[in-house]
Protein backbone atom coordinates (compact mmCIF):
# COMPACT_ATOMS: atom_id res chain seq x y z
CA UNK A 1 0.00 0.00 0.00
CA UNK A 2 2.85 2.45 1.17
CA UNK A 3 4.61 1.34 -2.11
CA UNK A 4 1.67 2.43 -4.08
CA UNK A 5 1.03 5.20 -3.05
CA UNK A 6 5.24 6.86 -3.28
CA UNK A 7 4.67 5.79 -6.49
CA UNK A 8 1.36 7.65 -7.32
CA UNK A 9 3.08 10.69 -5.63
CA UNK A 10 6.42 10.50 -7.43
CA UNK A 11 4.15 10.22 -11.22
CA UNK A 12 2.47 13.12 -9.32
CA UNK A 13 5.56 15.19 -8.71
CA UNK A 14 7.31 14.71 -12.15
CA UNK A 15 5.56 15.00 -15.38
CA UNK A 16 5.09 11.69 -17.49
CA UNK A 17 7.74 12.02 -21.16
CA UNK A 18 5.86 12.31 -24.25
CA UNK A 19 6.82 8.54 -26.12
CA UNK A 20 7.57 10.57 -28.87
CA UNK A 21 10.08 12.24 -28.06
CA UNK A 22 9.36 16.35 -26.08
CA UNK A 23 10.64 19.39 -27.72
CA UNK A 24 12.98 20.94 -25.86
CA UNK A 25 12.13 21.53 -22.21
CA UNK A 26 13.41 24.87 -21.74
CA UNK A 27 11.76 25.96 -25.31
CA UNK A 28 8.33 24.44 -24.64
CA UNK A 29 8.39 26.02 -20.48
CA UNK A 30 8.89 29.66 -22.46
CA UNK A 31 6.19 28.77 -24.62
CA UNK A 32 4.07 27.76 -22.32
CA UNK A 33 4.27 30.47 -20.47
CA UNK A 34 3.74 32.60 -23.51
CA UNK A 35 0.49 30.36 -23.75
CA UNK A 36 -0.72 30.81 -20.49
CA UNK A 37 -0.13 34.92 -21.05
CA UNK A 38 -2.28 34.94 -24.04
CA UNK A 39 -5.14 32.59 -22.53
CA UNK A 40 -5.69 34.34 -19.22
CA UNK A 41 -8.10 37.45 -20.56
CA UNK A 42 -10.02 34.30 -21.87
CA UNK A 43 -9.22 34.82 -25.68
CA UNK A 44 -6.32 33.22 -27.06
CA UNK A 45 -6.51 35.44 -30.55
CA UNK A 46 -4.94 35.40 -33.73
CA UNK A 47 -2.79 38.82 -32.61
CA UNK A 48 -1.61 36.82 -29.69
CA UNK A 49 -0.72 33.71 -31.65
CA UNK A 50 1.13 35.53 -34.35
CA UNK A 51 3.17 37.70 -31.71
CA UNK A 52 3.82 35.04 -29.94
CA UNK A 53 5.39 32.64 -33.16
CA UNK A 54 7.24 36.06 -34.30
CA UNK A 55 8.82 35.99 -30.20
CA UNK A 56 9.78 32.23 -30.79
CA UNK A 57 10.84 32.86 -34.40
CA UNK A 58 13.56 35.46 -33.12
CA UNK A 59 14.41 34.00 -29.41
CA UNK A 60 14.63 30.41 -30.90
CA UNK A 61 15.90 31.22 -34.24
CA UNK A 62 12.71 28.65 -35.44
CA UNK A 63 10.99 28.50 -38.44
CA UNK A 64 7.27 29.29 -38.64
CA UNK A 65 6.02 25.79 -39.32
CA UNK A 66 8.56 24.78 -35.76
CA UNK A 67 6.76 27.89 -34.40
CA UNK A 68 3.30 27.04 -34.64
CA UNK A 69 3.89 23.27 -33.95
CA UNK A 70 5.75 24.53 -30.72
CA UNK A 71 2.33 27.05 -29.84
CA UNK A 72 0.42 23.66 -30.25
CA UNK A 73 2.10 21.41 -27.87
CA UNK A 74 2.54 24.66 -25.24
CA UNK A 75 -1.32 24.58 -25.41
CA UNK A 76 -1.67 20.72 -24.69
CA UNK A 77 0.98 20.93 -22.03
CA UNK A 78 -1.16 23.88 -20.61
CA UNK A 79 -4.37 22.23 -20.82
CA UNK A 80 -2.54 19.39 -18.93
CA UNK A 81 -0.77 21.28 -16.68
CA UNK A 82 -2.50 23.69 -13.93
CA UNK A 83 -0.18 25.06 -12.72
CA UNK A 84 2.92 26.88 -12.93
CA UNK A 85 6.17 25.36 -11.28
CA UNK A 86 6.61 22.78 -14.16
CA UNK A 87 7.27 25.68 -16.65
CA UNK A 88 8.65 28.41 -13.99
CA UNK A 89 11.06 25.75 -12.43
CA UNK A 90 12.71 24.78 -16.36
CA UNK A 91 12.75 28.75 -17.20
CA UNK A 92 15.04 29.08 -13.61
CA UNK A 93 16.95 26.11 -14.10
CA UNK A 94 17.94 26.71 -17.67
CA UNK A 95 17.96 30.56 -18.32
CA UNK A 96 20.35 32.96 -17.04
CA UNK A 97 19.48 36.21 -15.45
CA UNK A 98 19.59 38.17 -18.61
CA UNK A 99 17.52 35.48 -20.33
CA UNK A 100 14.88 35.02 -17.61
CA UNK A 101 14.07 39.58 -17.81
CA UNK A 102 13.71 38.80 -21.48
CA UNK A 103 11.42 36.20 -20.96
CA UNK A 104 9.59 38.63 -18.99
CA UNK A 105 9.78 41.52 -21.76
CA UNK A 106 8.07 38.56 -24.07
CA UNK A 107 5.58 38.19 -21.97
CA UNK A 108 4.21 41.46 -21.56
CA UNK A 109 4.39 41.82 -24.99
CA UNK A 110 1.94 38.86 -25.36
CA UNK A 111 -0.22 40.46 -22.79
CA UNK A 112 -0.06 44.20 -24.93
CA UNK A 113 -0.82 41.94 -28.02
CA UNK A 114 -4.50 42.28 -28.29
CA UNK A 115 -4.47 45.83 -27.38
CA UNK A 116 -5.31 45.74 -23.76
CA UNK A 117 -3.32 44.18 -20.28
CA UNK A 118 -6.18 42.65 -18.37
CA UNK A 119 -5.79 42.63 -14.01
CA UNK A 120 -5.04 38.75 -14.56
CA UNK A 121 -2.01 39.02 -16.88
CA UNK A 122 -0.96 41.94 -14.55
CA UNK A 123 -1.33 39.12 -11.68
CA UNK A 124 0.25 36.55 -13.72
CA UNK A 125 3.62 38.60 -14.69
CA UNK A 126 3.87 39.14 -11.04
CA UNK A 127 3.91 35.77 -10.13
CA UNK A 128 5.87 34.53 -12.96
CA UNK A 129 8.35 36.98 -12.67
CA UNK A 130 8.78 36.17 -8.60
CA UNK A 131 8.85 32.58 -9.67
CA UNK A 132 11.73 32.80 -12.10
CA UNK A 133 13.97 35.46 -9.72
CA UNK A 134 13.14 38.44 -12.09
CA UNK A 135 13.13 42.02 -9.90
CA UNK A 136 10.33 43.99 -9.52
CA UNK A 137 12.23 46.70 -11.04
CA UNK A 138 13.49 44.54 -13.99
CA UNK A 139 9.44 43.63 -14.58
CA UNK A 140 8.35 47.02 -14.58
CA UNK A 141 10.89 48.01 -16.98
CA UNK A 142 10.13 45.15 -18.97
CA UNK A 143 6.56 46.57 -19.00
CA UNK A 144 7.23 49.83 -20.08
CA UNK A 145 9.61 48.74 -23.19
CA UNK A 146 6.98 46.55 -23.96
CA UNK A 147 4.32 49.35 -23.79
CA UNK A 148 6.66 51.65 -26.01
CA UNK A 149 6.51 48.43 -28.45
CA UNK A 150 3.00 48.49 -28.58
CA UNK A 151 2.73 52.18 -29.18
CA UNK A 152 4.79 51.77 -31.96
CA UNK A 153 7.90 52.87 -30.28
CA UNK A 154 11.22 52.05 -30.24
CA UNK A 155 12.35 48.35 -29.33
CA UNK A 156 14.72 49.16 -25.80
CA UNK A 157 15.67 45.56 -25.26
Amino acid sequence: MIDRLTAWLGRLESPPEDAGGSRDEPQLAACALLVETATMDGDFDDDERATIEGLLARRFALAPDECAALVAEAERAVAESPQLFRFTNAVKTHFDEAERIALIDMLWDVAHADGAVCAYEENLLRRVAGLIYVSDRDRGAARRRARARAAGGEDNR
